[in-house]
């Protein structure tokens, strides 16, 4: 491989350029151990291909396919026999398909495996040996596809990724693969690297159809793949796997098939497929699946399709079928929450110890601000604790200490503390800030708190009584009446929007972060009745989630049924 060889941008159609820039080949690279290797079912490859269109009938002579790691050829064989059908299907000579595949191998040992099981199925086709033996040499190459994709297009890609952290990885290694491919971001798995490498090397209307871990569809590391998606590419299929028999051994992974194509976004076939599916021969499958009938669907196997999908890097929050059908369409229907309303967190100081106290005799009292904890919520109602903030901020800012002895003698007795903090090291002559400024304007405000951590969505209301610790979310409106959205947002429909969007801690509780509260629609306060209002008032009041659930179903227009079967209850 020369040194410095470059990829072309021309190369990137319909890719945002500047997430992409051309790619350094070093000359050597340190080895990468073969880790993260899972070999997968013949039956979900026979079902992946056919899935993609890498079927016998069409003309495969004339495309280029890549597997971009074959192990030892699970993919490669099922190709190659397609391949040779096509060509007796065409009557074209088996000679002419050298540059119709290429499968990439990092072990050395596994691709002379693949070698050998591609030239094995050549010669027991009745191909002769030495064309036999030219062709799995030219098909199977024993190089990094991470470095190796070229401005060579191609009609498919199809596979497997490998599964490997990048703290697994060696330093210089992964330094290289982050370089050349900027979708590889936090604690990325390098699978990331394989789907963009692919998905930039496609041809237009080329096809990326892979299985694989589907974390990068909602966590933080996966934004940048899901952004250069949403750019130039239509996901055709997602098929949740989490529960079929994928893989010949065991693996910790909740894997995936994803159909993408460089095309715009049309429209998304979500789909889950459990154990039962394996039963089902994959050729009949793949037609279910991409078959518009519902009635055909055998046990186990779930389908939804989605008009539209998600844009730039927010993640894709596909638990099931059923629920993302759902959502896309209440998503389309009805307005976010922060349209009408502001959602925060309350004040993070850097040193609870230090600025939290239920001592009122501490400080001067107009340095002590009554701080409701989420412990403090019971019973849908603020029950203070009697805790304060040791608060440094006027309405003006930061105080003078000078002003307020008692407060200055406090902070000093832990200014060696307070010093050590990362905001006060910023900042040296500010050592006595909490890390988030207070907004005194909120502590009058009425507001709904919603506990950060919990099973159920519970917003209370704080009648401009206290102010928010950090482990507690706030929702502040001057359009809505607070308890009339609380009765919205405590039914089990402002509990779907949580599931759909948020992660789920160990434990099964559920994170109610602010970036997952903004985005729950909500009609505009405007369009429910009059009576529509009082019954979720009053529902709110007296904590009736099954009376707020009932309004709340009416006033979205959907029904009892398809929201338990989108919370798979």
């Amino acid at each position: 491989m020369a040194d410095n060889q470059t990829i072309s941008a021309t190369v990137t159609r319909g890719i945002q350029l500047q997430l992409i820039p051309p790619l350094k080949r070093p000359c050597s690279v340190p080895a990468i151990e073969p880790k993260g290797v899972v070999y997968t079912k013949r039956w979900v490859v026979e079902l992946l291909l056919d899935l993609s269109g890498y079927c016998s009938d069409k003309n495969l002579v004339d495309t280029l396919a890549i597997e971009p790691a074959t192990g030892d050829g699970a993919f490669l064989g099922p190709m190659i026999e397609r391949l040779i059908e096509s060509c007796g299907n065409l009557g074209r000579s088996l000679a002419e398909c050298e540059h119709s595949l290429l499968a990439y191998e990092l072990d050395e040992k596994s691709a002379a495996r693949a070698r050998a099981v591609a030239q094995n199925i050549l010669t027991n086709r009745g191909v002769k040996r030495p064309l036999a033996k030219r062709l799995a040499e030219a098909w199977v190459l024993n190089r990094d596809y991470l470095l190796d994709a070229d401005g060579t297009q191609a009609d498919f890609i199809i596979g497997n990724p490998p599964y490997i952290r990048l703290e697994d990885i060696p330093e210089e290694s992964a330094s290289i693969y982050r370089d050349a491919y900027p979708t590889m971001r936090g604690r990325a798995d390098l699978y990331v690297a394989f789907f963009e490498a692919a998905l930039r090397q496609l041809k237009r209307s080329g096809l990326c159809a892979f299985i694989c871990a589907d974390r990068w569809m909602r966590n933080q590391y996966g934004a940048e793949l899901r952004r250069l998606i949403s750019s130039a590419y239509n996901v055709e299929m997602l098929l949740s796997m989490h529960h079929a028999n994928a893989f010949d051994d065991e693996v910790d992974a909740y894997p995936a098939i994803t159909i993408i194509r460089h095309n715009r976004q049309q429209s998304t076939i979500v789909a889950r497929a459990d154990q039962e599916a394996e039963n089902i021969q994959p050729k009949l499958l793949a037609t279910m699946l991409q078959t518009n009938n519902p009635n055909i669907l055998p046990h186990g196997i779930h389908r939804a399709v989605v008009n539209t999908w998600f844009k730039g890097a927010a993640p894709w929050p596909c638990h099931s079928p059923e629920q993302l059908a759902l959502l896309r369409k209440l998503e389309d229907q009805f307005p976010p929450l922060e349209l009408n309303a502001k959602v925060g967190i309350g004040v993070a100081t850097g040193s609870d110890r230090v600025f939290i106290t239920t001592d009122a005799e501490l400080v001067e009292p107009s340095r002590l601000l009554k701080l409701a904890l989420a412990k403090d919520l019971s019973d849908g109602t603020v029950r203070w604790s009697g805790h304060y903030l040791v608060n440094p901020w006027n309405h003006d800012g930061l105080v003078d200490l000078k002003a307020y002895p008692k407060l200055q003698a406090y902070y000093e007795r832990h200014a060696a503390a307070l010093k050590k903090r990362h905001t006060a090291e910023k900042s040296t002559s500010k050592w006595y800030k909490t890390i988030d400024r207070v907004n005194h304007a909120l502590t009058s405000a009425h507001k709904l708190y919603i506990p950060d951590i919990k099973n159920t969505l519970e917003p209370v209301l704080d009648q401009g009584n206290t102010y928010p610790h950090h482990n507690l979310y706030f929702i502040q409106s001057d359009e809505w009446d607070l308890e009339v959205l609380g009765g919205l947002l405590m039914s089990k429909v402002g509990q779907f929007f949580i599931e759909s969007y948020g992660i789920r801690m160990r434990g099964g509780y559920l994170r109610f972060q602010a970036q997952y509260l903004r985005r729950i629609r909500v009609p505009l306060p405007t369009t429910l009745s009059a009576r529509q209002s009082h019954e979720l008032r009053d529902a709110f009041r007296h904590r009736d989630k099954h009376r707020a659930t009932q309004v709340t179903l009416a006033v979205y227009g959907i029904n009892f049924p398809t929201l338990e079967a989108a919370l798979e209850h």
